[in-house]
Parts: structure tokens; sequence; C-alpha cells
């Protein structure tokens, strides 16, 4: 692919680790423009860190040569190339004692578990939140950051997800595949990143006045006296960088599976196989050296 165009408020950064979401090619603004025109050959991902090289017109609050971490634009090529064009505003800073590929593995998740719990179902110390997936990309973030503020937690997946959601923090796991969900009685707030069965079944266990929040789909069965929500994360500097400064301090801890280079990127997409953590793609080393 060509050296990519920064237009306005972009900068142009050297990709360093890039993350992706499995589901990508599935989705609408992998392969057409805001508009709908057809957009192929198109770069997927959506997540990335590194440096930036360029500025566009009218580009301000970064600089060239800052080491930078966030997310790219869902109708744009993404972040799975040598060098990719994001809005500055879809990035934030990342200090030098942060690896690129802890980095990369943090902007989806994060600002998807941290707007779930916060910005929609409004979690506070004392509630019981149940985490659906909760040793997952999102799902272990959200573990770690339900329990910061002091919220019981209760991690849902496969048996051999035990171990990794208790050591995160959940005070009960439940194996989706032999527990019975209903065993879990009534919790202020459900968050599920499953849909389907999963999801219709989680409904019955909102406590009144309690939430519901998915990113799986938009809901079909909303809960007796509560509410249900499907979201897509949205940008965020600011929470970016909080979340990132929770790095620096081992607040936080993403999960981080395979790392591998970009030419195997292709295979990795295709992997249908269970792996813990987040697979991560490194385009270039700290020397800024390619990875073939």
């Amino acid at each position: 692919m060509p050296y990519p165009h920064a237009a306005e408020n972009d900068v142009i950064v050297r990709v360093h680790a890039a993350g992706f979401t499995p589901g990508e090619l599935d989705w609408p603004g992998t392969w057409t423009d805001r508009a709908g025109r057809d957009r192929t050959p198109t770069i997927p991902g959506h997540e990335l860190s590194g440096v930036v090289v360029e500025l566009g017109y009218g580009t301000t609050g970064l600089t060239v040569g800052q080491r930078v971490f966030g997310l790219t634009d869902w109708a744009r090529n993404g972040s799975l190339a040598e060098y990719t064009a994001v809005e500055a505003r879809n990035l934030a800073p990342l200090a030098a004692d942060i690896d690129h590929t802890v980095a990369a593995a943090l902007p989806i998740s994060g600002l998807t578990a941290w707007q779930g719990l916060f910005d929609h179902a409004h979690l506070t110390t004392g509630q019981t939140v149940l985490i659906h997936g909760a040793a997952g990309g999102v799902g272990s973030i959200a573990v770690q950051l339900a329990r910061e503020v002091g919220a019981r937690v209760i991690g849902t997946g496969r048996a051999d997800d035990r171990d990794v959601a208790l050591s995160l923090g959940a005070q009960t796991f439940l194996d989706l595949d032999a527990d019975d969900l209903q065993q879990v009685g009534e919790v202020d707030v459900v968050f599920d990143v499953i849909g389907r069965d999963i999801l219709e079944r989680s409904t019955e266990l909102v406590r009144p006045g309690g939430t519901l929040v998915t990113i799986a789909a938009p809901p079909t069965v909303q809960p007796r006296d509560g509410r249900a929500i499907f979201f897509v994360v949205e940008p965020d500097r600011a929470r970016l960088a909080d979340l990132a400064q929770r790095l620096r301090t081992r607040r936080l801890n993403p999960i981080v599976g395979a790392v591998r280079p970009l030419s195997e990127t292709a295979s990795a997409f295709a992997r249908r196989r269970r792996t813990s953590g987040k697979t991560i793609i490194q385009v270039a080393d700290e020397q800024g050296t390619q990875h073939s």
C-alpha cells in the first residue's frame, strides 16, 4: 500500500505494534467509507502504538517523534501496516516506559470496559457486577476496573478461564458450559460481550433499577425493572491517557497473548482456535526496525 496521506487534523504514525478484532472482516466499515463507497483494497486493525512521523494541516497537541497509542477510525485504513493516518484526537501520548506491544492491547478493550461499566452502567462502590468473558480482552480489563472502584465481581467464561478471572480480582467464577447462570442471583450490572442466549438469559439477573450493557448486539429483551443498553466504543484521548497511567502504576494489566510479525497477520486473523490474551502484531521494534 502507498504511504498514507495526512488530511487536516491527522497525524501519520509509524506503527510499532497493532491490535485487531477477529470479527472485523464482517464489519461494513472495513470495506466501505462513511458514504458507503467501496474502499478496497483495505487495511484492517483499529488499535495501534507507535511514533508520530508527520503532522497534517492544522494538527495540534502532538509532535513529530512523539510516542502515541490509540484507536483508528472505523471507516478508514487501519493499523495493520507500517504507517497509518489517524485523527490526532484519537491518540494519546505514551510514556517511554510502556512497551508498544502492551499499549496496542489497550485502546479498544480499555475504552470499551470503561465506557460500559461507568459511562453507561454507572457502576459504583459496593455494587455487584456480572462480567461475561472475564478472561477475554474486554472482560479482563472490566474485572480489574470494577474491582478498583470497590465493586463485587462475578466472572464467567469457560472452565480454563477460571484461574485467570480469579487472579484478576473476580470473587466468584461461573463456567458457562457447566454451571447454572441463574445461581448468580440478582446483580446491579451485567456486562455482556457474548450475546445470543447468554444476553437473553442475563436480563433476568438484573435487579430493579439495574443495567445490562452489551457490545454484542442490540438486546431484544429488556430487564423487567431495569435498562438494557447496546453501545459501540468511542475514541477518548483523556480516558486513554488515564488508562495509560494505570498501566504505569501496575493497577491495570492487559493480557497480551501471541505477538506475531506483520507478515503473519492474515494467518492470525484466520485462526479460529481460542487463545488466551489478545494477539498483537509487532510491526517494528523500539529502534524502528521493521519486523517482516
